[in-house]
């Protein structure tokens, strides 16, 4: 049996289809679409007309794709740049109603549970109390657990698009009070979930995104070609060392660095602020990186739940305050 999942996040609209054969999501096709939504919405604001049509085009190219390699309508979801937008449902309506697709949008608590269990299947039990740290271009996701789904997640609006558009609206490289600012407030957002993290003891933490991902790269870690099997780690003090190289750059120059690409030069200086701050709150000095995160974790909960659960999440999603349908034991930090 093959399956598919749809990512559409701030920068592209990436496929993954999978054998499911065994209980592991095995891939054996990946493939992107750049939309850059994050250049063109900002946090709150509505997705424009011509920026739909891309997103149309996109997630059609991305159901015939997954098509050709076997596999059924994929699940397809979006994260917080259309999660936030004021036109949510009409953008998610003209999607499902022109390509067939059934796109949803995933709470943040949600996003958090799916992309902790993608970390736990990678690394096993091994790995004892786990604590993830998950960002995008609108939101941050914490979780902590000790068993195969978290006991506390939390979402909170740091996202690396969304603070790069707050504080770092025009001037580049920024000025250093608009980097304090920035620092301050990640500080406040985080400091009663990062206060949990610390009480928790976690064995092992993980990072997990492309924003870290790049920034483990510019720290040091093995670049992508040598496989999702070779261990990556990233330093605190190392993370400290980019946000001042990251901060004294422009960011045409930012995406001649390692690892760091063109379409996220201009955010990866906020994400290594948040990164940093939330590994010193937490008491954290050394994390791994986790190539599995929510796109695994979704295909994982297909296999191992069944459909019916994601089918309960698409017809829950008319309402923008909808409880997450799968029942959790989950304290949620209020922002």
């Amino acid at each position: 049996m093959r399956i598919s999942v749809v990512d559409v996040g701030s920068n592209t609209v990436r496929l993954v289809v999978a054998d499911a054969a065994g209980g592991v999501p095995l891939p054996v096709h990946t493939e992107k679409w750049r939309l850059r939504l994050s250049e063109q919405v900002k946090p709150g604001t509505a997705i424009p007309e011509e920026a739909v049509e891309r997103l149309v085009a996109a997630v059609a190219e991305a159901s015939r794709t997954a098509a050709r390699w076997g596999a059924a309508s994929p699940l397809a979801f979006a994260t917080a740049v259309v999660r936030a937008a004021p036109n949510r449902l009409e953008v998610l309506r003209t999607v499902r109603s022109r390509t067939g697709v059934p796109l949803c949008t995933l709470l943040g608590e949600l996003e958090a549970e799916l992309t902790f269990l993608g970390a736990r299947r990678w690394l096993g039990w091994q790995s004892g109390p786990l604590a993830l740290l998950d960002i995008g271009g609108g939101s941050l996701e914490v979780a902590f657990g000790r068993g195969r789904l978290p006991e506390f997640v939390a979402s909170l609006p740091l996202g690396a698009g969304r603070l790069t558009h707050e504080f770092f609206p025009a001037e580049d490289p920024p000025a250093p009070e608009q980097l304090r600012a920035l620092r301050r407030k990640v500080r406040h957002q985080l400091r009663d979930v990062a206060a949990r993290i610390r009480w928790e003891g976690p064995r092992t933490a993980v990072l997990t995104s492309r924003t870290f991902q790049q920034l483990g790269r510019l720290c040091g870690a093995a670049p992508g070609r040598h496989g999702p099997f070779v261990g990556r780690q990233l330093r605190r003090a190392d993370l400290r060392t980019a946000v001042d190289r990251l901060a004294a750059l422009p960011v045409a120059e930012r995406a001649l660095l390692p690892g760091i690409s063109a379409p996220r030069a201009a955010q990866s200086l906020a994400g290594a602020v948040v990164g940093h701050t939330a590994l010193k709150l937490t008491g954290l000095k050394t994390v791994d990186i986790c190539p599995w995160a929510i796109r695994e974790g979704i295909l994982l909960r297909h296999i191992e739940d069944g459909a019916s659960w994601w089918a309960g999440i698409n017809r829950l999603d008319d309402s923008p305050a909808a409880p997450d349908p799968v029942p959790l034991r989950i304290a949620t930090a209020t922002n």
